[in-house]
């Protein structure tokens, strides 16, 4: 019985893959979004949001990517990405008087600890 079952449930995951890309196909019927505009209409890319501009010439549409700053944007966040995780691999042990720092304090708690203790004794 339960290799019955593990058969069952192995054959309907092999099915998923399947399922998924007729789902796939049938979600790119609404991939772009039309916009009437003053020389044309812009054409949206839902998945992508790029976006382009297209005109009607001798019956046929011609479509153009339309000014867009994506791009330089995108790669500016990598460059910061980058230049973030550059900044947070330095470590503070680089700073040698962060640590002469941490020893003073850890002095003086020592000092005040035991000025504390020989009041209660």
């Amino acid at each position: 019985m339960r290799r019955l079952l593990f058969s069952l449930a192995l054959g309907l995951l092999a099915l998923a893959p399947v399922h998924a890309q007729e789902d796939r196909a049938l979600s790119d019927n609404g991939r772009f979004t039309m916009t009437p505009a003053s020389n044309g209409f812009l054409r949206l890319d839902t998945r992508t949001g790029s976006v382009s501009l297209c005109t009607v010439v001798n019956g046929a549409a011609e479509c153009r990517m339309a000014a867009d700053d994506r791009a330089a944007l995108l790669d500016e966040i990598d460059r910061l990405r980058k230049e973030s995780a550059s900044t947070a691999r330095r470590a503070p042990a680089d700073r040698p008087y962060l640590d002469q720092g941490f020893t003073y304090f850890e002095q003086l708690l020592a000092w005040m600890k035991g000025v504390i203790q020989g009041d209660k004794q």
